[in-house]
């Protein structure tokens, strides 16, 4: 229905919630919804996989640990049909699945037990990342930014080497873009936590050195067999920018 100026209202962003504990589930709803979100909730790893895959959502709330099957299962087989958002929620504590969930895709994790606030806070920055938006609020084309054999498209969130198009995560773009929109310079861990993942720095959170190491994986070595991505010992990581197009 128009607002009473004459425009359509904004869309919600619509989440999908997969965790079997259904008063968790009810409590993230009753935060969620009033902050503007379509929150829809299922409570097994097989629902999470049908409606992650089919059902049209922009970001998903994923638990690491389900009734039928495992969540990081469930990622898998998300990733290997769509490239929609993940947040995985994990156990307080444990590395391990910290780890392997960003190893298998994820943009984001999340330890239990969390406060409505953070989750909010998690959720709206991976949309931010994710520039989800409707068409009544698009804004112009920005353009294309090109390295060598590596292509970044910053209006469709996609990059293409040479020719081939990568499946990087939402934290895997904004990292990349970050390289592509400070060439030659050296990025702090510090920096790329705040500016990328939209969060406070922590000096014992090694989730940016996880994503940097994904996409240094799936963007390959240079033609000469130098990494495209370098550790600058104790302060962050470079881009290695060609001197010559």
């Amino acid at each position: 229905m128009p607002s009473p100026n004459g425009t359509s209202p904004k869309p919600k962003p619509r989440l999908l919630i997969v965790d079997d504990d259904r008063e968790l589930c009810h409590l993230i709803r009753q935060h969620l919804e009033p902050e503007g979100f379509a929150v829809s909730v299922v409570h097994t790893g097989g629902e999470g996989t049908r409606e992650g895959i089919e059902g049209g959502h922009e970001l998903i709330v994923l638990d690491v640990m389900l009734p039928d099957k495992k969540g990081f299962d469930v990622l898998r087989d998300i990733r290997a049909r769509v490239r929609i958002p993940v947040l995985m929620l994990t156990a307080k504590g444990d590395e391990f699945d910290r780890i392997l969930g960003l190893e298998l895709g994820a943009d984001d994790y999340l330890p239990k037990p969390f406060s409505p606030r953070e989750l909010i806070a998690r959720i709206s920055a991976i949309l931010r990342r994710s520039i989800w938006h409707s068409e009544s609020n698009a804004v112009s084309r920005p353009p294309v930014i090109r390295s060598r054999d590596i292509e970044l498209d910053l209006a469709a969130r996609t990059v293409v080497r040479a020719g081939e198009l990568l499946r990087l995560t939402s934290a895997e773009f904004d990292l990349l873009r970050a390289f592509f929109e400070s060439p030659g310079q050296v990025l702090t861990r510090e920096s790329l936590v705040e500016n990328v993942l939209d969060r406070k720095f922590s000096p014992f959170d090694r989730s940016i050195d996880l994503h940097i190491s994904n996409l240094r994986r799936k963007l390959g070595p240079q033609s000469d067999g130098d990494e495209r991505i370098r550790s600058v010992r104790g302060i962050g990581y470079l881009y290695a920018w060609p001197s010559q197009e």
